[in-house]
């Protein structure tokens, strides 16, 4: 079969790999229809993860059909169309008993990461019965390949940590698929007021039309002025921060108001500064987090009824086979007005 495989820092080929076979009695074998690509695959090529070992076939998010599972599977079918979960989860473990699926001690994040990905005509999926979604009848496949990782981290790490409450004014710092995400899905709970934050014009834009009240380009505007003018120099009581550097952190802490909630979402490759001096006395609450994936099922109920529409995520479609085109584009987001791009094996 042929893959998208890693070979080192800024190394990688879409090359002939042997596919993949059932090794536990809990696997599952599973054709692609479609997949995508994520930041921290960028993450990964550019070294910054550096346990995913060359060889390693990437990709964490797809859709696919059911093609052989192990003798201890029981509810996922041969034919089934699923969503693969970003998240592998065992279902015995201590944290699988909390719901703490991401620290899975046989799971967690392994795909495209400890184990061969997604971004492959076929993939192995460890614990299938708890690691696939039956994919109904009607449902886009687009808006299905957006429940693999980004929208339920969004939701989960973004909307839920943060507490977004009805009547709240609150502030996403950084429009990428993730930020768009939470946007989306904080609409779920009506706060007031939501303020998109982000240096890109075009991704402001889309964030304007997925529902944002207000966006704030800080190239050409002063943030705190914008929120202190919103807020009545208040500051918002949820900023979640969805890019990962120590800029967009800063920037959480200094619009946040007293008794607010800081939801932190994105990667941080790099030490933040955490300004205890100013905020010891702010009664606020601080959160971290890498998804669950539990809140996935709930979501695709919600893009059956109608409800969310993650497929407006989807700016760019190519063959699954022209992935390493896709990953140029994606690595030039902002040039190429990209957001998510579908890949769909031929």
């Amino acid at each position: 079969m042929k893959a998208l495989v890693y070979h080192g820092a800024g190394k990688k080929f879409w090359e002939e790999k042997a596919p993949p076979q059932l090794i536990e009695s809990t696997d599952a074998i599973v054709r692609i229809v479609k997949t995508t690509i994520c930041g921290t695959d960028l993450h990964i090529l550019k070294g910054d993860v550096p346990t995913v070992d060359a060889g390693r076939i990437l990709g964490h998010e797809g859709i696919g059909i059911v093609e052989s599972v192990g003798s201890s599977v029981r509810n996922i079918k041969v034919g089934d169309k699923v969503i693969i979960s970003c998240i592998t989860v065992c279902g015995s473990c201590r944290y699988c008993k909390r719901q703490l699926y991401a620290h899975c001690k046989d799971g967690g994040w392994i795909l495209g990461h400890k184990i061969d990905g997604t971004q492959a005509e076929k993939v192995r999926i460890p614990h299938a019965d708890n690691s696939l979604h039956r994919l109904p009848d009607g449902v886009d496949e687009a808006a299905a390949l957006m429940l693999s990782d980004i929208l339920p981290t969004g939701f989960e790490i973004g909307v839920l940590n943060g507490r977004v409450q009805p009547g709240h004014t609150i502030a996403l710092i950084g429009a990428g698929p993730v930020g768009l995400s939470a946007l989306l899905a904080s609409q779920f709970y009506s706060p007031a007021h939501i303020i998109m934050i982000d240096t890109d014009d075009n991704r402001l834009s889309v964030a304007q039309q997925f529902g944002a009240n207000t966006v704030i380009n800080p190239a050409h505007q002063n943030i705190v002025e914008e929120i202190n003018k919103i807020t009545d120099g208040i500051g918002v009581d949820v900023a979640i921060e969805c890019v990962g550097i120590p800029a967009t952190f800063k920037i959480c802490q200094d619009i946040i108001t007293a008794g607010g909630s800081i939801a932190n979402v994105g990667v941080h490759g790099k030490s933040v500064e955490l300004h205890l001096e100013e905020l010891w006395i702010k009664n606020i609450s601080i959160t971290t987090g890498l998804v669950n994936t539990s809140s996935t099922p709930m979501l695709l109920k919600s893009v059956q009824s109608g409800k969310i529409s993650p497929e407006k995520l989807a700016t760019h479609h190519y063959p699954l086979s022209e992935i390493e085109r896709a990953y140029d584009i994606f690595g030039n987001a902002a040039k190429e007005k990209a957001l998510k791009i579908v890949l769909t094996a031929e």
